[in-house]
């Protein structure tokens, strides 16, 4: 095995960014481009805004190639490049039979879950919304079926109490990058041994829409604040008060009793019913005006004990 693998990085959020880090700071690897999506519109002003994967790249000099359809567009370029290895991290395309017969060696993915627990796009919010205790991070060779490709590593982490998607992305970003640098170590020591997952155990996750974040309070005090949890920051949990839009950043549990959605409490405290016990609103947006804690929230008023919230 040779001392030193050419690949070629796949990403484009914030979550892959520290695994390319280690990756150009690990002296057995050397980077020969980046791959991501194209600039995209963002903001009310629509501005151009590169992916966060090929801003940091082009701060560090790595060359860097953009296709919104890298299946359609990049086979020829990607053959070029005459790597060993790919390595893909939230690059949100899914790679062809001819792309991922490229590399010498392997192309491996670096998954935000224990799998085959959570496949598919939001790995992350999977977990949280399961009320789940613990995941991690899965070192994988790609294959065409969506992230069920061979095991080469897995690393696990405890799940906060409060953790949101968030929070927990963050953190298990930094691991995905300690396990790539892992997988690179035993590879090139020829210990790397896949072990193929079980599909009878597999579970899926959608990709999140804004749609999903509208708050169901006839489900239980728990699952209402995992969902809080899973949708912070995005899409951010939301219910209507009033036909104005609340923005629910966080909340605690409680044992009130009343209809589903109902308002127990709007004096000290912001105390809605669910479908099994009650949750404290902790932290909101109002619409039209910024995050803050429920209590100031409640100085306005907004909130009226006995009404019913939902809807649109």
């Amino acid at each position: 095995m040779a001392s030193k693998l050419k690949a070629v990085y796949f990403g484009t959020p914030d979550f892959a960014v520290p695994p390319l880090a280690a990756l150009l700071q690990d002296g057995r690897v050397e980077i020969a481009a980046v791959v991501t999506a194209p600039d995209k519109k963002v903001g009310r002003k629509q501005i151009l805004t590169p992916s966060a994967v090929k801003a940091f790249a082009e701060k560090k000099g790595v060359k860097v190639l953009e296709y919104a359809s890298v299946r359609k567009e990049g086979a020829g370029d990607l053959k070029a490049l005459c790597a060993d290895l790919f390595v893909t991290c939230a690059f949100g395309q899914i790679l062809s039979e001819e792309i991922l017969a490229v590399p010498r060696l392997y192309t491996l993915n670096i998954h935000g879950s224990l799998l085959p627990k959570y496949r598919g796009a939001a790995p992350i919010q999977g977990a949280i919304l399961a009320g789940e205790k613990r995941t991690g991070i899965t070192v994988m060779q790609t294959i065409y079926e969506t992230d069920a490709g061979d095991m080469l590593l897995q690393r696990s982490v405890d799940i906060g109490e409060n953790e949101t998607a968030g929070e927990l992305s963050d953190r298990l970003s930094l691991l995905g990058a300690a396990c790539i640098e892992e997988a690179i170590g035993l590879i090139l020591s020829g210990k790397a041994v896949f072990t193929p997952q079980d599909p009878a155990a597999a579970t899926y996750v959608k990709k999140i829409e804004k749609k999903d974040a509208l708050l169901d309070f006839s489900l239980s005090a728990e699952a209402v604040k995992n969902r809080v949890r899973a949708y912070e920051p995005w899409p951010c949990a939301h219910t209507f008060v009033g036909g104005e839009q609340l923005k629910i950043h966080k909340v605690s549990l409680a044992c009130g009793k009343g209809r589903a959605g109902e308002v127990l409490q709007a004096d000290k405290v912001a105390e809605i019913a669910c479908g099994e016990g009650s949750v404290l609103l902790e932290e909101v947006t109002p619409q039209g005006s910024r995050r803050m804690r429920a209590a100031e929230y409640l100085c306005g008023k907004k909130l009226k004990k006995g009404e019913i919230l939902g809807g649109c």
